[in-house]
């Protein structure tokens, strides 16, 4: 274990060393990736966002075909501007039993321990595909993976089973909630903040959305509860709120992104419907009584479904068997599994470190979770050997 581990932790640098924050480039670090596979004698396959400045990364190791096991990671990492880093959070340092940088834990870390494993996988004569399924993007909406998974059944295998490898201290968590993320744009009339008879206030309509949202999230308390998750019931959540022009200004605009947390099997659409009724039915009339020019325009910023991997789906069954476990778990955050779910592959993430670490000043991976990880991934290539 001992070569296995420093193997994983000078991969983890490297990647590390590559700052694939969301709105930079992926290239170099999906390259040294392809270049690392490519001297162990696997074929990768690069797939270029439009821009032409991510890419996704799929490999095969082992028999050729759908089927078989994934390993699924992004090497994309939230922004560091404004956090209080101790050190440089793209040269990772050990200290204490951690290794410190941005993506330690979310999740490069992963990716290292698999890279790392890649001569095993190689050595083993394999009776199902085991393949490396790196994705960019993750941190912004899942958007990298989703033209991925479309290429399955075309130009990529199907992944039978798919293991992502976010960060759950190595449990098996087998539900998320889905993210949900909106834009509502709300145009007003400007007027002398002396005279506000005649303006519409677009910030006073949004303030009146924003404890609309409130109100709902009251009424989803009392219609669905899921104890398996923190907190139980769905979450909605007004993220950011802009407009005005100045102090004596009626503001004409206002701009409000907003987001659901949403549990398994809420309907979604038809909370939206909800929201947007109330908004064209008493928030927008006063606001057309002074001008048939003000509007309340709602748009779908970004989707992640919810995840249920399924009452004993394959995917779940392995993992727990693989890592010793008897009880799964649900997270509120999500993850790329409910993408893959969506396309057939049954899905379960369990990884390394803690979720507590991710996007914060000094993330950290303890060196324990990489042992634990590569153990249990050693597991999986003896279950793909038999």
């Amino acid at each position: 274990m001992s070569s296995l581990l420093s193997d994983a932790k000078a991969l983890l640098a490297k990647l590390v060393s590559f700052d694939t924050i969301s709105a930079k480039t992926n290239l170099p670090c999906a390259e040294f990736i392809r270049d690392y596979l490519a001297g162990h004698g696997v074929e990768t396959t690069l797939l270029p966002s439009d821009d032409g400045i991510h890419a996704n990364l799929f490999a095969t190791i082992g028999p050729r075909g759908d089927g078989g096991i994934a390993f699924s990671g992004h090497m994309d990492v939230v922004p560091v501007a404004g956090q209080p880093w101790d050190t440089d959070p793209f040269e990772m340092v050990e200290r204490d039993g951690r290794l410190y940088g941005r993506g330690t834990c979310d999740m490069k870390g992963y990716l290292a321990c698999v890279l790392a494993l890649v001569p095993e996988m190689k050595k083993r004569a394999l009776k199902r595909p085991l393949h490396i399924v790196f994705s960019y993007d993750e941190e912004v909406g899942c958007t990298g993976v989703k033209p991925m998974i479309a290429e399955f059944g075309k130009r990529l295998p199907t992944p039978g089973i798919v293991l992502v490898g976010e960060p759950t201290l190595m449990t098996v968590v087998d539900a998320h909630k889905g993210g949900y993320r909106f834009r509502t744009e709300i145009t007003g009339q400007a007027a002398h903040s002396s005279k506000p008879q005649l303006g519409a206030s677009a910030i006073f309509a949004a303030a009146d959305l924003a404890m609309e949202l409130r109100r709902i999230e009251e009424r989803l308390k009392a219609r669905q509860i899921n104890p398996r998750f923190d907190p139980p019931y769905s979450s909605i959540s007004v993220g950011s709120i802009s407009g005005g022009v100045a102090h004596n200004i009626i503001p004409p605009h206002c701009e409000m992104n907003w987001g659901i947390r949403a549990l398994p099997g809420l309907d979604v659409p038809a909370l939206v419907r909800e929201f947007d009724a109330y908004a064209q039915e008493h928030v927008l009339p006063p606001m057309r009584a002074v001008s048939d020019d003000c509007a309340i325009v709602m748009t779908p910023t970004g989707v992640l479904p919810a995840f249920s991997s399924g009452e004993n789906s394959a995917a779940t069954s392995l993992v727990l068997k693989l890592v010793g476990q008897n009880e799964t778990f649900a997270v509120p955050y999500g993850t790329e599994a409910s993408h893959f779910q969506a396309a057939g592959c049954s899905s379960v993430v369990c990884g390394p470190g803690s979720i507590d670490q991710a996007h914060q000043a000094n993330e950290f991976v303890a060196i324990g979770e990489l042992e634990r990880c590569l153990t249990y991934l050693g597991r999986v290539i003896d279950t793909a050997s038999e």
